[in-house]
């Protein structure tokens, strides 16, 4: 009897978690070029931490499926302006990267985390 109740409780877990995933990331080559060039500095500046979707690599927080949720994991509204400022300023772990990346650069990358 236990064995059914864990094996009830298992299924009933695992069909909840389908239902709350994020839609899979826009192909690579149904990118825009803003998009294209936000997910190149993307690579160059953030998967070696964050989800790489050609890798699956992950160091820190999964950005799949950010601005598909109305806050960030802080509990920050998903905006373009909060997820900018974690780039330029950083947080907790997150190094700032404001004096490394340029505001194209951001724009770019902010462009490249709405296809995710």
């Amino acid at each position: 009897m236990k064995l059914r109740t864990f094996f009830l409780a298992a299924s009933a877990a695992a069909l909840l978690t389908g239902c709350r995933s994020t839609p899979p990331p826009t192909p690579l080559a149904d990118l825009n070029p803003q998009q294209q060039r936000g997910h190149d500095v993307f690579r160059a500046s953030c998967a070696a931490c964050h989800y790489d979707r050609q890798s699956g690599s992950l160091h820190g927080p999964s950005l799949l499926g950010l601005f598909k949720k109305p806050a960030l994991p802080s509990g920050a509204a998903a905006t373009d302006e909060r997820v900018a400022a974690t780039i330029v300023h950083g947080r907790n772990n997150m190094p700032a990267l404001g004096n490394k990346l340029s505001q194209d650069e951001i724009d770019d990358v902010l462009a490249y985390l709405h296809t995710l």
